[in-house]
């Protein structure tokens, strides 16, 4: 059992990098990528936790791309040592999204929400801020009845509170992962909002830039519809992958190593990623 999608406190996860490897050991798994959103700084942690342990630790990061339309999120798989490109890309990221988070604090202040960057930073607890904290600010202030309902309601992508930041472009995005020694994989791909044909069209268009795989197996997707994406992955010549997107006590329903249907993430997903990396 493996799980190649999972955050920690270096981003929106409430489980410590330390805590993530030890969780992992305990349920049994063989490989964990850590995909923090937007920054490496969890991967040494990580790394040292999982030293001298069964445990095959994956160096990873998600990323957004940008897209006018639905969500496109991008997982880097793999990354080696070889990464200063991508860390200063991350870098500028990082600085675009605190310029963002500053314009919705103003927003959400002159709507007579009190909210500051204080307690952003307090609830975050490491180097990236995210919607997701916003999220949980609303709850923890009785604004909003849980996250779902904070990003439905108010900070969501076209709610009355959303502020968009700058992306990196899916070509840009993936020469730095590559350039990392990492795969691009697309992450839970229905958030791109399309399905049939187009889908189709986007995941091809997605292979020529240069993405390598597909996320086939997730929570949010149905049984069936991960069955439906393993199969157009292979039609396309593309690598399937499958994770958790675990984050702890933030979304308790998702547990490491299981995914659609508390399916367990099978080795093979593992095995299969790693004949994609020469070429495709």
């Amino acid at each position: 059992m493996i799980d190649l999608h999972t955050h920690s406190t270096a981003s929106d996860g409430s489980c410590a990098p330390e805590r993530l490897v030890s969780l992992a050991l305990e349920g049994g798994l063989s490989a964990l990528a850590l995909t923090d959103h937007d920054t490496l700084a969890g991967i040494e942690r990580a790394r040292e936790a999982a030293a001298g342990t069964s445990l095959r630790l994956l160096a990873g990061v998600e990323i957004e791309i940008a897209r006018e339309a639905g969500e496109f999120h991008l997982l880097g798989l793999g990354l080696s040592d070889r990464r200063d490109g991508l860390e200063a890309a991350l870098a500028k990221v990082r600085t675009d999204r605190n310029a963002r988070n500053l314009l919705m604090i103003a927003r959400l202040r002159e709507a007579g929400f009190p909210v500051s960057m204080e307690e952003l930073r307090e609830l975050a607890g490491g180097e990236v801020v995210s919607r997701a904290h916003f999220a949980r600010l609303l709850v923890r202030k009785g604004v909003a009845s849980s996250t779902e309902a904070a990003f439905s309601r108010f900070i969501g992508k076209g709610k009355d509170f959303y502020e968009s930041r700058a992306c990196l472009a899916l070509g840009e995005a993936c020469a730095l992962i590559r350039a990392s020694d990492g795969l691009p994989i697309v992450a839970h791909p229905l958030s791109l909002g399309i399905r049939g044909p187009a889908l189709r069209q986007e995941l091809s268009s997605a292979k020529a830039a240069g993405v390598a795989g597909i996320e086939a197996w997730h929570p949010n997707q149905s049984v069936k519809d991960c069955r439906m994406l393993a199969r157009l992955a292979r039609s396309l010549g593309m690598a399937v992958t499958g994770g958790s997107d675990f984050h702890g006590e933030h979304m308790p329903r998702r547990k490491l190593g299981r995914t659609a249907g508390g399916r367990e993430i099978p080795d093979e997903l593992l095995d299969a990623l790693a004949l994609h990396r020469v070429g495709g």
